[in-house]
């Protein structure tokens, strides 16, 4: 399998001029391939393939117009042209139903929230001695290592992002070595915004909520933004101070799943979740907290830790009516309205929590040993039949209260 680990670097000034100017032609390479197929589209000519364009490069290094492109490794030049082909790839195979539709390959700005270059083990990068990444035409730069690569690495992509911090991001192939040893446990968990999860047992961890906690300092980030002039340094400032107030919030909202995602694994055999629309749900008046609570990136999470560490994922279907039915007796009950947090099931008489008997029901869709007693909150005492009710022959015998099955 293969893992991705993410480190932060601190390029020095002239270190950062050196990988801006190599964003910079990284840019200008893929812009221009992407114009030449346009164009050539346009005019009705054959699908300009990757050699013709790399070739195009070589020449285009040659003239005066772009002999700055030698200035940088000429590897990330030619890893520009990869991405291009595989937007374009991903863009025909959505189009043929092999994947999710996406859009045709746009070009790209210096004003992009986010940009990359990358470099393979044709540009001769290596970590040294002293733990610095060395990179080609660019120094050795220091990085805060966080913790032990599994395997030597072969790629290493370097990430600006719009608060202007650089990572390296780094993908290694390694086995699922880490094995943890087997437990007893098995646990359905129940997604929601009041609480983040709700799992089969009974537990619930609440939201944080992040964004919702840090939308008075947004807000005035913004504010702030909004009344500098266009094109002034001051508003070049004001805009980093807004996207290192989002970075703040989505590095705390990251820092969350890893944490909750791993005590998940570690303490649960099997993790069963419902596969939710988040895109349709991001359509509705819940659309801020739908993207606060970040299910997506949570249960991809729980997927690669669970395949790395042995254990088993599963993830049902989401037309299964977990909200429906009773986890006691698997009496369907009908929808009910999400301010409805708390029913009786009218064939038991057990007065339910709405999220625990999902988690539950989510647990034994996906075939888990779970029991129902989480889900019930209280139960109700149901009158005696007529048979059973008055004087008994043998009082210790006497029982009361029997529900009707």
């Amino acid at each position: 399998m293969q893992l991705r680990y993410s480190f932060r670097l601190y390029p020095s000034a002239g270190q950062r001029m050196a990988l801006t100017k190599a964003l910079g032609c990284a840019r200008v390479v893929f812009n221009d391939a992407l114009r030449v197929r346009e164009e050539a589209r346009a005019a009705g000519l054959p699908f300009v393939t990757s050699g013709e364009l790399s070739k195009q490069l070589t020449t285009s290094k040659r003239t005066p117009e772009r002999a700055w492109l030698g200035e940088v490794s000429f590897v990330i030049l030619q890893q520009s042209l990869r991405d291009l082909d595989a937007a374009y790839k991903n863009f025909f195979d959505g189009l043929k139903g092999k994947r999710p539709k996406m859009g045709p390959p746009r070009y790209k700005s210096r004003k992009d929230n986010r940009q990359s270059i990358r470099f393979t083990a044709n540009a001769s990068w290596r970590i040294t001695a002293g733990g610095k990444l060395r990179l080609p035409k660019v120094g050795d730069v220091p990085v805060r290592w966080s913790r032990a690569l599994p395997s030597t690495p072969s790629t290493v992509t370097v990430i600006k992002d719009a608060a202007g911090r650089y990572f390296a991001s780094i993908v290694v192939e390694t086995e699922p070595t880490k094995v943890l040893p087997e437990v007893d446990a098995e646990v359905g968990i129940d997604l929601g915004l009041g609480h983040f999860v709700v799992l089969s047992d009974g537990t619930k961890v609440d939201s944080p909520r992040f964004l919702r906690r840090a939308e008075k300092r947004l807000k005035k980030a913004q504010r702030e933004l909004s009344r500098k002039q266009n094109g002034s340094a001051n508003r070049g400032k004001a805009r980093a101070k807004v996207a290192r107030a989002h970075a703040r919030v989505a590095d705390a909202r990251r820092e969350f799943h890893h944490q909750l995602s791993t005590k998940l694994i570690r303490e649960n055999q099997a993790v069963a979740v419902e596969d939710l629309s988040v895109k349709g749900l991001a359509r509705t008046r819940l659309a801020k907290s739908v993207h606060d609570a970040g299910w997506s990136a949570f249960v991809n999470m729980l997927e690669y830790k669970a395949a790395r560490h042995g254990r088993t994922f599963i993830r049902i279907g989401r037309f299964e009516p977990t909200s429906q039915v009773c986890s006691v007796f698997g009496v369907k009950d009908g929808p009910k309205p999400l301010n409805v947090r708390e029913w009786t099931c009218g064939a038991c008489g057990a007065v339910l929590d709405r999220d625990i008997n999902a988690a539950v029901n989510v647990a034994k869709a996906a075939g888990l040993a779970v029991t129902a007693c989480g889900a019930q909150v209280r139960p109700v005492p149901v009158p005696a039949q007529r048979g059973e009710a008055g004087t008994h022959r043998h009082p210790q015998m006497r029982v009361v209260g029997i529900p009707v099955l």
